[in-house]
């Protein structure tokens, strides 16, 4: 956590400097915090479909990890990042709302290891580890499923009125317990993306 409080006390001294009251004083501020007023870095499901193999329902989705200058500053500093991945399968009612026939929930932690000079995408569902030299393969890895096995068939019964619905999330909950009230604070670290649905 040193370089998040290197950052604060460099700051505070800053603005401390300046006298009370003066215009100098409020621009200081203004500036310090523009960074997580403007923020825009988000998660993004770009596209999302499935198709029918052997029973099961197969999905395939390509999801863009637009991450903070918080996220990987600390991504540098030896802070693993933890993805999740929500996955639902929901049938449209017309009087009540829709009822989700199935929840998945996959789970990915991005680590970066400085002696390496690895970045390391680790699977919390199933242990598996990939390792890739640059931080873009590794998240171009994290944001590509393929043919993951959402549904066996016999579950859902009649498609008609179906749908699917994925989004990525960074897990706030799984950072190291001193960065997590900066984290609930800071724009910078709610990153999300919106629901994408797509048809059965």
């Amino acid at each position: 956590m040193v370089f998040i409080t290197l950052f604060s006390k460099k700051c505070v001294s800053f603005v401390a400097t300046l006298r009370p009251g003066s215009s100098r004083r409020w621009t200081a501020l203004s500036l310090l915090l523009l960074p997580v007023l403007v923020w825009a870095s988000n998660f993004a499901v770009l596209e999302a479909r499935t198709r029918l193999e052997n029973g099961v329902y197969l999905l395939t989705a390509k999801i863009d990890y637009d991450l903070s200058p918080a996220a990987l500053e600390a991504l540098r500093n030896g802070i693993p990042l933890t993805v999740s991945l929500e996955m639902e399968v929901l049938r449209r009612r017309e009087w009540l709302w829709d009822e989700i026939i199935a929840s998945l929930q996959q789970r990915f932690h991005l680590e970066y290891h400085a002696l390496a000079r690895q970045y390391v995408v680790i699977n919390l569902n199933n242990g598996e580890l990939k390792s890739f030299p640059t931080r873009s393969a590794a998240t171009d890895y994290l944001g590509r499923i393929e043919n993951f096995p959402l549904l066996d068939a016999s579950l859902l019964g009649p498609a008609d009125g179906c749908y699917g619905r994925l989004r990525a999330t960074l897990d706030i909950e799984a950072l190291p317990a001193p960065l997590r009230p900066l984290a609930y604070l800071s724009d910078e670290w709610h990153l999300t993306s919106e629901w994408h649905e797509w048809p059965f």
